[in-house]
């Protein structure tokens, strides 16, 4: 074991203090309440509404009656039990699909079988059942009258009798679910652990330790009131609450595939994101602008950044004129994640047939699919238009002068290239030779996937060395005039990347793609037309078409756009060009004007679901992008409905969203609480009577170590810096950029402003649950793995941090031992240490002192302290929100 892992495992061991690892909420684990989990976990695909292979878990009769494959239990015996070997995976499929069950309930399982499966309902299976019959909601026979389908109903706030928690709405909804439940809800949380949940919850920062004395001494009732808005007010809550949207938009800085290119100006969109929050945009803003900012009437340079929704998801990098398919990939991409992002629905799982198990057709796909279907990238130019005017001239001018350079040096280059290609291709297997000599007409859909893939690499940079010395020095010469031409070309205007409709008629069908940026212009040998239209011609729309397969080859009949008729209401508004004569269907900003319709059943919900998810750990419908049969029904329906109503009320407000959340006292409730009989009635706290705690992400955890550091960089927005990574981990990924660089001050700004890589994650982050950065996320995991705690006792980055914790506790502190503990606590804790821990900790200094000063160290102190220091950043505490 090497020096410094040895003296930090030591560190742990004497300080008495538990390095990383799952958190402990509960003296002992409770016997689950199995018909609950079974409800919770396995009744939308074996329940009520389908019973998948034959199988229905909802009584014990039906257990032992078992599916297709025979009795799903064998009572006594779990090892034969096929229920118990797919939950653990040992009979595949492994149960539930897509998910694992936490050990304790795979062990209560186990146990309740071997005690015989005994099933007793008890009376809240009763009352959710009675519920669902009197409000019309759960799984009905009718696919209109599924809960997330029907319109948000404001009920009223419930009486209660404990004066605790009668003052918030919220407090209402959810008492009145634990004294059904029999629950005792926890104490008050201390302030000390206030004021720290508060700043990880919503900046993402750790609290001075002079906020935390401030605000203790503050004796107004109002205190926590006051703090919630401060921080709310701060740049950096736009930062914390940016990167939760920012998942679901599937940013990253390069697009991913194979070449995994770099998305030069996807960062714009990133700071529109997080000035949005900032702002408290109206969420109904939000999502006009994300869908349809180019069509609004007040399009501004805003609306047109935040269409890069659509274009900061992976794409290929070869040309849609080559592989027309990768069109609908991104068509595809564009409703899955809309429709998981804005509805909680699956619209993308109809795109080949119904929808397995939502009232989701596949018409209601390619009317969705017709909304967009318009589309080209575009790069909007963010300046004025007489800036843009100028600077179009200035380089059309230049360009004029070049291109018929160009057009010299192709021609001489030409058979030079053609040659050096020829001699590399011979490389390549015989299959591929084939395919790049057959010509294009007789090609299959294969080989022309093969050529256009090798005629993209190129020839190589080898080709001059075939040139005779004269035609060398011609091709040289004309080089250097295009040089020295492009050198004069004014410096590139801002540009955001967006999409806009294309002005397209057909030569036979389907769009282009556009690869030039600013200009908008089909690049396809199927279209003909211009970017802008002709003058007294009316725009025509490229036709959608049905495909019966999901297969572009295959076309139906044509189709208008439209929603999924489930969710209709009368509101069915399309071809809405705004007034001012911009080339556009209109389509996309009808799609979002509906969205945002107050009557929507799903947009509120949905939006308010994911702000409870960020500040409780988990949403009231647990599976946020999902609010339909294949989800998770809502814990407390009532109070998710009257969150919906109170969000509209507010105008869309999110920051209105936070202060009621976070004001209420089941917000500020204690999470080191255990009682026995919760934990058995309620053993997942479903019904939240103890605030959940809460892992924190990666970018937050490098945040914090560089926060208590004293060395982080709070620039806010820009370009992203390339984080200091191995360069064996760089030089193991070929494609796209990144910049190898040191640790140095300038890389020491917050984690969301780091280079997002599709092709390669920052370990850092990766290890600590990055979610996959080419879809949709609704909820990033939250693992406990031993790389985890490896990567805080060993990284490099934590050490050297560490290091500058130890000098900033020591400038505070002084030398005395107990007053550095305690200042070390304060700043990454937010509070002093116990007795207990103050005399191990300093037991620990001394005994570090003493290895250090056998080793020979220039100063025992500081080095003892930063092998502290490095033990505080590995504690649970540091890197929970508890």
């Amino acid at each position: 074991m090497n020096s410094s892992l040895r003296r930090v495992v030591t560190a742990g061991a004497l300080a008495g203090i538990p390095l990383l690892a799952a958190p402990q909420q509960s003296l002992a684990q409770p016997a689950f309440e199995i018909p609950a989990l079974f409800r919770q976990e396995c009744e939308q695909c074996h329940g009520e509404a389908q019973q998948m292979a034959g199988l229905d878990l909802r009584s014990r009769e039906a257990l032992l009656d078992g599916g297709q494959s025979g009795p799903a239990i064998v009572p006594g015996d779990a090892e034969t039990s096929p229920l118990y070997l797919r939950v653990t995976g040992a009979e595949q499929p492994a149960m539930p699909v897509g998910r694992s069950l936490r050990p304790n309930e795979v062990a209560a399982i186990r146990r309740w079988i071997e005690e015989g499966a005994h099933w007793e309902p008890g009376p809240d299976q009763a009352r959710t059942a009675d519920s669902v019959e009197r409000s019309g909601r759960g799984t009905a026979n009718e696919d209109g009258r599924w809960w997330a389908f029907q319109r948000p109903v404001r009920h009223s706030v419930p009486e209660v009798s404990d004066s605790r928690w009668d003052r918030n709405p919220i407090d209402a909804f959810l008492q009145e679910q634990r004294e059904k439940n029999g629950l005792t809800p926890a104490p008050p949380a201390d302030r000390r652990t206030l004021i720290r949940r508060a700043y990880l919850d919503l900046i993402g920062l750790l609290p001075p330790p002079e906020e935390v004395e401030a605000f203790l001494s503050d004796d107004s009732k109002w205190a926590f009131n006051e703090l919630v808005d401060r921080l709310l007010g701060s740049p950096h809550y736009g930062e914390r609450w940016g990167r939760h949207w920012l998942d679901i938009a599937r940013y990253a800085d390069s697009k991913g595939y194979e070449q995994d290119y770099d998305n030069p100006n996807a960062w714009r969109y990133r700071d529109y994101v997080i000035q949005a929050f900032n702002q408290d945009k109206p969420y109904s803003r939000f999502v006009l602008e994300q869908l349809a900012g180019d069509e609004l009437d007040d399009m501004t340079f805003d609306s047109v950044t935040a269409l890069g929704f659509h274009r900061v998801g992976p794409r290929v990098a070869f040309r849609e004129k080559d592989n027309p398919e990768y069109r609908y990939t991104y068509l595809d991409d564009m409703i899955g994640t809309t429709s998981r992002a804005f509805m909680g629905l699956t619209v993308n799982c109809a795109r080949c047939h119904d929808h397995k198990f939502d009232p989701i057709t596949q018409m209601d796909y390619y009317r969705m699919l017709a909304v967009f279907f318009p589309y080209v990238d575009y790069d909007f130019p963010l300046a004025p238009p007489d800036v843009v005017a100028r600077h179009e001239a200035r380089v059309a001018e230049i360009e004029a002068v070049i291109m018929p350079l160009k057009r010299r040096l192709a021609e001489i280059e030409a058979p030079y290239r053609e040659r050096a290609f020829e001699e590399r291709l011979r490389r390549f297997p015989r299959d591929i030779q084939v395919a790049v000599h057959t010509p294009e007409e007789d090609r299959t859909d294969g080989q022309k996937l093969l050529a256009a893939q090798v005629r993209s690499i190129g020839p190589g940079r080898g080709f001059d060395s075939l040139m005779p010395e004269k035609v060398l020095a011609t091709v040289q010469r004309l080089r250097a005039e295009i040089r020295n031409l492009e050198q004069q070309k004014p410096e590139d205007l801002p540009l955001a990347v967006g999409i806009r409709d294309g002005d397209f008629r057909f030569a036979p069908d389907g769009p282009g793609d556009s690869d030039a940026p600013g200009k908008g212009r089909p690049d396809d040998v199927d279209f003909e037309g211009s970017y802008l239209p002709e003058v007294g011609r009316p725009y025509v729309p490229p036709k959608t078409h049905f495909l019966p397969s999901g297969d572009y080859r295959t076309k139906g009949s044509e189709v208008s756009p439209g929603y999924p008729k489930v969710l209709l209401s009368g509101y069915v508004r399309f071809e809405n060009p705004p007034v001012d004569g911009r080339l556009t269907t209109g389509r996309r900003r009808a799609l979002s004007e509906w969205l945002v319709d107050p009557e929507h059943p799903l947009t509120a919900r949905v939006m308010v679901n994911r702000i409870w998810q960020h500040h409780f750990g988990e949403g009231i419908v647990s599976t946020p992008s999902n609010f339909g049969r294949m989800g998770h029904q809502p814990t407390h329906a009532e109070l998710l409905d009257w969150l919906a109503t109170e969000f509209v009320r507010s105008g869309w407000s999110m920051k209105s969203m936070h202060r009621l959340i976070m004001t209420s006292e089941s917000y500020r409730m204690a999470s080191s609480f255990a009682l026995k009989a919760n934990e058995e009635a309620d053993p997942r706290n479903a019904y939240l009577w103890r605030f959940p705690q809460q892992r924190l992400e990666g970018e937050i955890i490098r945040d914090l170590v560089l926060a208590a550091s004293g060395n982080l960089n709070l620039a806010v927005g820009g370009k992203p810096y390339f984080p200091a990574v191995d360069v064996s981990v760089r030089n193991a990924v070929a494609k796209g950029i990144w910049v190898v660089s040191e640790e140095a001050p300038n890389l020491w700004r917050r984690g969301l402003y780091s280079y997002y890589k599709r092709g390669m994650p920052y370990p850092m982050f990766e290890v600590f649950d990055q979610p996959d950065l080419n879809i949709t996320c609704e909820g990033r995991d939250t693992t406990t793995v031993a790389t985890q705690a490896l990567t805080l006792l060993n990284n490099d980055f934590v050490l050297r941090h560490a290091e500058s914790f130890a000098r900033r506790v020591q400038r505070i502190a002084g030398p005395e031992q107990e007053d550095l503990v305690r200042t070390a606590y304060r700043i990454a804790l937010g509070r002093d240490p116990m007795a207990a821990e103050l005399e191990w900790n300093v037991s620990f200094l001394n005994q570090q002192m003493a290895l250090y000063r056998d080793d020979g160290s220039d100063d025992p102190a500081r080095s003892a302290l930063a092998d502290l220091c490095h033990v505080v950043l590995n504690l649970n505490e540091f890197v929970y929100i508890n």
